[in-house]
């Protein structure tokens, strides 16, 4: 059986002292609320080094000038669907601008997370900001489990991606919890629809996951139940392409993921 693939550990890269003073900053801050980031302080040879971290998947957080971001990665951007998050800041951390990956890789909102801890202004250009996103969420049960558990595994991932249920459009697992008596009282309870997808129409959306589970795969014919069910929801729901605003997360008896999409249009 192989290993299950797990996202890389972010990096934080700076180049003068006082970039360094910030990067251990915001590392000892992001570390509180459970996110761990290695610090690289004129990492030698740097285009070297950089390019390898970020072709290896690694979320990418830089305290210098843009341009030398830019002039660095060039040669190694592919596309927004596989490459990593790219942050830049300034060393008075003025400023924190997502520059690559900023919806499909979560740029975006690991610039919004950065700049509220260290009280910065996020510079976002990505295209639609305007429009309100559709969030759905993705759920995946050992059979049996109570409609309770999955609720309070629920209220965790919210919190943590500052939504509400109301800001959720609907509850989605996979065809074989069609009848999955928790996932269904738990949609009544809330108000939403319960939705299921079949593995042929949740593999659609298979390179937009953030990690993949062999064994998943094996029992169920995709790679990771919750992630699925909430990005084919998300991209069933308006249509346009969607991306996964919370990685799966998981307790002994369920996981729980949350997506969102743009509509393709302004109504």
């Amino acid at each position: 059986m192989k290993t299950p693939l797990t996202k890389p550990a972010s990096a934080i890269i700076c180049l003068t002292e006082a970039g360094l003073r910030l990067a251990n900053r915001l590392s000892e801050q992001l570390k509180d609320v459970g996110q761990v980031h290695d610090v690289y302080y004129k990492p030698q040879p740097f285009t070297p080094t950089v390019q390898q971290f970020f072709k290896h998947g690694r979320p990418l957080i830089f305290i210098c000038a843009s341009g030398i971001v830019v002039r660095s990665l060039a040669p190694v951007i592919q596309s927004k669907q596989k490459d990593p998050a790219v942050l830049v800041l300034d060393e008075l951390a003025e400023f924190v601008i997502p520059l690559l990956s900023g919806h499909q890789g979560g740029a975006n909102d690991s610039a919004a997370q950065i700049a509220n801890m260290l009280g910065s202004q996020v510079v976002i250009t990505t295209a639609k900001p305007y429009l309100k996103p559709v969030y759905t969420v993705g759920m995946g049960c050992e059979r049996g489990c109570s409609a309770e558990h999955m609720q309070a595994l629920l209220v965790r991932c919210l919190e943590q991606t500052k939504l509400s249920v109301d800001d959720i459009q609907s509850i989605n697992s996979i065809d074989i919890k069609a009848d999955e008596v928790g996932l269904i009282e738990l949609a009544k309870k809330l108000d939403k629809p319960y939705q299921t997808f079949s593995a042929k129409q949740l593999a659609v959306v298979e390179d937009l996951l953030s990690t993949k589970s062999e064994y998943i795969f094996s029992v169920v014919g995709v790679y990771g139940v919750a992630e699925s069910a909430a990005l084919c929801a998300a991209q069933q729901n308006t249509g346009g392409q969607a991306e996964l605003v919370l990685n799966k997360q998981k307790t002994s008896k369920a996981t729980c993921a949350i997506a969102r999409s743009y509509p393709l249009k302004q109504e």
